[in-house]
């Protein structure tokens, strides 16, 4: 095997990474490949400045992509070297990876990558996931702690948690820049971003998922009707702090705990409306039960198969996210 990759494995590698969910699909990344190493960079003018006012959601949707990114290397057989942040000066300079050809591609990595592909947000009630301990024990291998701690909310929590995020839609009831931004990326989608009018819920279908974030609804006939009410397990993650560094590896966990969800057959909703606003994020964090900062939750559990299920919401053009060029070229 050649030492380096080709330019058509990184273009590869990076469409399959930017199936990363993103806060409302915005998609804030892009990636410059130079024939040798591949750098991650944050796109502010792609963050929602009303709704995610300090770039924490920015910062773990580029984490999430870093390692859907590493994830479809190994599945082609090539082995990753992360240095985050290299450029103090450069802030938006989130990663550079470079890369050597891996000894073997096992069935995990391809399954893993896989994954990428059919796992989908999906806003709809859920039925309790089944056999959750051992999977729970296996999760927990999968990721470094240090990097993001787990919880796993009880049921007794819903109430709280239901509580806190309807406190988050009334305190933003009389915002006008965050209404402005989630009527402009949902309902529609803008230069293959944002959520499409196909994959929001219905009135009554967002009732029976209590902890939620309000998007606007369409019209539909109800799915999953003999789902009345959400049995998730919901799941936090939390970082010791907010700096950009413990956000990105945060993302990377997240991406970890979505793939490996899919793998188990399970349904999976990525909620951050909770930690947005600070009073429902300290509801959350007291929720935990320590000290760590809750940076997003979501909700694991079983979704029926059925044919009516919303198509893969768009991606940008490999143009809109890579750039190529050769050393010798700068």
């Amino acid at each position: 095997m050649d030492q380096l990759p080709t330019g058509n494995t990184i273009e590869k590698a990076v469409l399959l990474a930017g199936r990363a969910p993103s806060l409302h699909n915005s998609q804030p990344w892009r990636w410059d490949f130079d024939g040798e190493a591949l750098r991650l960079f944050a796109v502010p003018e792609r963050m929602l400045s009303a709704t995610d006012a300090s770039g924490r959601q920015m910062l773990i949707s580029c984490g999430i992509a870093l390692d859907h990114l590493r994830v479809a290397l190994a599945a082609s057989g090539w082995h990753t070297f992360v240095a985050r942040f290299p450029d103090p000066n450069h802030r938006d300079h989130l990663a550079t990876l470079t890369l050597q050809p891996a000894t073997t591609v096992t069935d995990g990595d391809r399954q893993r990558a896989d994954a990428i592909v059919t796992r989908r947000t999906d806003r709809l009630p859920f039925t309790e996931p089944t056999n959750w301990p051992d999977f729970e024990s296996i999760l927990r291998t999968t990721f470094d702690p240090a990097d993001a701690f787990l919880d796993v909310l009880g049921d007794d929590s819903r109430p709280a948690l239901a509580r806190a995020s309807e406190m988050t839609a009334s305190l933003r009831r009389y915002d006008p820049g965050y209404h402005a931004e989630l009527q402009w990326w949902t309902g529609h989608t803008i230069a293959r971003s944002g959520v499409p009018g196909e994959a929001l819920t219905s009135p009554e279908e967002q009732q029976r998922v209590a902890v939620g974030r309000r998007f606007p609804t369409a019209e539909s006939t109800p799915r999953r009707r003999g789902i009345t009410a959400d049995h998730s397990v919901i799941l936090v993650l939390s970082t010791d702090t907010d700096t950009p560094d413990d956000l990105v590896r945060c993302g990377e966990v997240l991406s970890t705990v979505l793939l490996e969800c899919t793998l188990a057959g399970f349904a999976t909703c990525t909620l951050t409306h909770l930690t947005e606003i600070p009073r429902s994020r300290a509801v959350v964090r007291e929720l935990t039960e320590h000290s760590r900062l809750p940076q997003v939750l979501i909700r694991v559990g079983m979704a029926p198969d059925t044919a009516n299920d919303p198509p893969p919401t768009p991606r940008r053009p490999l143009a809109d996210i890579l750039s190529t060029h050769t050393r010798n070229a700068r």
